[in-house]
């Protein structure tokens, strides 16, 4: 296992981790008060879109973690339509198949969102959701406006040995269905959701984010899934730090609060771009 050291240094040096997937001693019994999130949210004002700036219609696609689908990110959809934006699913399904094919799902979504207002698009991605969208952006940093991450293992993978167990059984899933698939859409290797994928999906590890796009990355020290070092991007400018669970960054009135505030500010530096152009 590596050690905190390890991490504080890499995190200093401004590189990426990229060692294989590795348990960490995290107090996931902590994800038992992810309800406690949920309900400081329906107490917030914030969650009314009382004292967060409005925005102004731009697309923000929502994605969700490992194992989960678009169903329990509704809170977050609806606020987002509620302070002014527009907001989709990321219709990718249950995110626990091949990347390769869930980021072609949310690519799908994204050239959609983008042809229905005009405009470059925002993606908030939770947990491994977070690493799709760092992955979109890299690759299409020209439909892409913004990109947040909540509590995504954007420097490698450092979670829960019962995260890692859960990866070894989707990923053998994932390959016994795959002779069923169409060539195009069958893994290129068998080692989904390592280092040592082959279908481009570990270019979120191994490369810098692409400076096209705008970057928020929101952690919890008291994350019970995620290494939350792993978590950060090394800019203090990017990174936030909420209280809170890993699943109930979902759900969290801190993260709303700050959501509302990089998508607003991201809009503005949109506008400021276009300025100069003409």
């Amino acid at each position: 296992m590596s050690s905190r050291t390890e991490v504080e240094n890499g995190l200093a040096g401004g590189h990426v981790f990229v060692d294989d997937l590795e348990s960490a001693e995290v107090p996931i019994w902590r994800e038992g008060l992810a309800g406690v999130d949920w309900l400081r949210l329906r107490a917030s004002s914030v969650y009314y879109g009382i004292g967060v700036p409005k925005g102004n219609r731009a697309a923000v696609i929502i994605v969700p973690g490992f194992m989960g689908t678009d169903t329990y990110l509704i809170e977050m959809h609806r606020w987002l339509k509620r302070i002014g934006y527009t907001p989709y699913m990321s219709r990718i399904g249950h995110n626990a198949d091949c990347p390769n094919v869930l980021l072609e799902h949310l690519l799908t979504t994204t050239k959609r969102a983008f042809e229905d207002t005009g405009r470059k698009v925002h993606l908030i991605g939770h947990s491994l959701g977070g690493v799709f969208s760092r992955n979109l952006a890299m690759h299409h940093p020209d439909l892409i406006q913004s990109v947040a991450s909540l509590g995504s293992p954007i420097r490698g993978v450092r979670v829960h040995p019962w995260v890692l167990s859960m990866s070894d059984q989707v990923r053998t899933r994932i390959h016994r269905k795959s002779p069923k698939k169409p060539r195009e859409l069958r893994p290129k290797s068998s080692q989904c959701y390592t280092a040592d994928c082959e279908c481009g999906f570990t270019s979120t590890w191994r490369s810098e984010f692409t400076s096209d796009v705008d970057q928020l990355a929101i952690y919890t020290k008291t994350d019970g899934i995620v290494q939350w070092e792993m978590t950060l991007t090394g800019n203090p400018e990017w990174d936030m730090e909420v209280s809170g669970t890993h699943c109930g960054l979902a759900w969290n009135p801190e993260v709303y609060k700050a959501l509302a505030r990089h998508l607003h500010l991201s809009e503005r530096i949109r506008s400021a771009s276009k300025r100069k152009a003409v």
